[in-house]
């Protein structure tokens, strides 16, 4: 990964997800539209989701739209998230969470994919993911062929970072990427 990209002069945890991370309830076009806009194409989109195989989610972000209305998850996972997860689960009430990816919550690893093929992903973004010829293609090949999905996060991450890079006098190199340098 390149070294020494500017950073901003104000820090605030929900800017990243304004700047790229489309709602979690979003379909394929909407997702698509989200990275044309930012350089990135709809491999990139595919390849990037990937990273849904390690972390924890929020019970609101899934549960209006995945538990509470007809959706294709995977019927024993949705009895799972209904016992771990309130009806009402609402941003800043009662929202536990939840591992994004029950069967190698912690690895990063390929399981994403194996996880949409079989109806096992928490949001709908992840789900539409199979709404195309060519982005479920993709999910198949992420999911069957070992490496393949590795080598191609990687270059869509670099990509990634290469997106709106500051220059010249405009932000600063963090001393510490969690904050901005106080002088």
């Amino acid at each position: 990964m390149p070294s020494g990209r500017r950073d901003g002069t104000s820090s605030n945890a929900s800017e990243p997800l304004k700047f790229l991370a489309p709602p979690p309830t979003s379909n394929l076009s909407d997702l698509v539209a989200s990275f044309v806009i930012k350089g990135l194409n709809t491999e990139d989109l595919v390849v990037l989701s990937g990273a849904h195989t390690i972390g924890r989610s929020h019970c609101s972000s899934f549960v209006s739209d995945r538990l509470n209305t007809p959706s294709d998850i995977n019927g024993g996972l949705a009895a799972f998230l209904r016992g771990q997860c309130p009806a009402d689960a609402t941003p800043g009430g009662n929202d536990p969470t939840v591992m994004q990816d029950v069967v190698t919550p912690n690895k990063l690893d390929r399981q994403y994919y194996k996880n949409v093929l079989s109806h096992t992903v928490l949001f709908t973004s992840d789900a539409a993911l199979m709404t195309s010829v060519e982005t479920a293609r993709m999910v198949v090949e992420n999911a069957k062929i070992p490496g393949w999905w590795e080598d191609r996060f990687e270059k869509a991450m670099v990509k990634m970072a290469g997106i709106e890079v500051k220059t010249g006098h405009q932000g600063q190199i963090r001393k510490n990427c969690r904050a901005i340098n106080h002088y």
